[in-house]
């Protein structure tokens, strides 16, 4: 689709008025449809809450037996512990500091793209969570979007407020279990599991426990959460397809959107080869789906210079969020 007109705004004579979701009148039929699917999606939403609730719960007990033995995770035993809290869930809740941080920030992310939704009369779902027998419990969450976004400040906003609340939750509570973390030395050094470090943690770390170095840090299971969160926010804030980052990127420059992308993917590809495997699926994935973006129902409109400091803003989170390799396993 040729963007030209986003820098070449057409006659005001052949425009009509541009008319805002409010001024419509209210629609009976529409409404009943939306309150209908509201409810479905709420049911679904909660089903995927509870089950994501209880993978988490079964990873952050692990994670809590590893920590109070002063001890970094073990990749073979986060997963061969499942039959044993299925026949015993009460040590489930030795999950509970891990599971309720990561499900908190990741709801808070989601929330802040549904408040964002309704403020704009955009029909979206409650926030679909992905329960599954990984590293962290699940695999994220999402709401889906069931309607036209009107314009550019719909798109920046929406696109915007998940990874910025979430960033806000997860910061917080990574300096709390810093502060409260034990020291063991070499604890990295043995483990069959070594997270990576993103800058916000290593400021928080020479800021609060100056005294430590990372590779001697045994992170509290809220951390790892948090660590978890400050990932998420990373690869959504990704500059590309329909990423956070896709859609704030196409929000301010969309006759950039695909190039970006592409490059974007070319570039994960090495970033796989040399530091972590998972980024060439990424990859695979942008250049699968990547390039298609929802086209705006007004797309001559352009961002204010508030929203544009914004992007900067959001730039400068996934700097400080963003790790080559994330996790190592040995």
């Amino acid at each position: 689709m040729n963007d030209r007109s986003e820098f070449e705004p057409a006659p005001a004579g052949t425009l009509a008025p541009v008319v805002e979701p409010w001024e419509l009148p209210p629609n009976p039929y529409w409404e009943n449809l939306e309150a209908r699917r509201q409810r479905k999606s709420l049911a679904i939403a909660i089903l995927l809450f509870v089950l994501t609730l209880i993978s988490t719960l079964a990873v952050g007990a692990q994670y809590a037996a590893s920590y109070a033995s002063g001890q970094s995770p073990d990749f073979d035993a986060l997963f061969s512990t499942y039959g044993a809290l299925l026949t015993h869930p009460q040590l489930l809740l030795a999950g509970t500091p891990f599971a309720f941080t990561l499900i908190g920030i990741l709801l808070a992310h989601e929330l802040g793209h549904f408040f964002a939704c309704r403020y704009y009369g955009i029909s979206a779902s409650y926030p679909y969570f992905l329960p599954a027998p990984t590293l962290i419990g699940t695999l994220g969450a999402f709401i889906r979007i069931r309607s036209p976004i009107y314009n550019r400040k719909a798109l920046f906003d929406m696109g915007l407020a998940g990874p910025v609340v979430g960033f806000l939750f997860a910061v917080p509570a990574l300096a709390i279990a810093i502060l409260y973390s034990k020291v063991v030395p070499f604890s990295d050094a043995h483990a069959s599991v070594v997270f990576g470090q993103p800058l916000v943690m290593r400021m928080l770390l020479a800021v609060l426990r100056p005294d430590v170095t990372h590779g001697d840090l045994l992170l509290h299971p809220v951390g790892r959460a948090a660590w978890v969160g400050l990932f998420a926010t990373a690869l959504n804030l990704l500059p590309g397809g329909q990423l956070d980052g896709g859609h704030i990127l196409y929000s301010v420059a969309s006759k950039y959107h695909k190039k970006i992308t592409l490059a974007l993917a070319l570039l994960l590809i090495p970033l796989g080869v040399l530091y972590c495997k998972g980024w060439i699926l990424w990859a695979v994935l942008l250049l699968a789906i990547g390039f298609r973006h929802p086209p705006l129902m007004n797309r001559w409109e352009t961002l204010d210079r508030r929203r544009l400091v914004w992007a900067g803003v959001a730039a400068l989170i996934f700097v400080l969020c963003f790790m080559p390799m994330p996790v190592m396993i040995r």
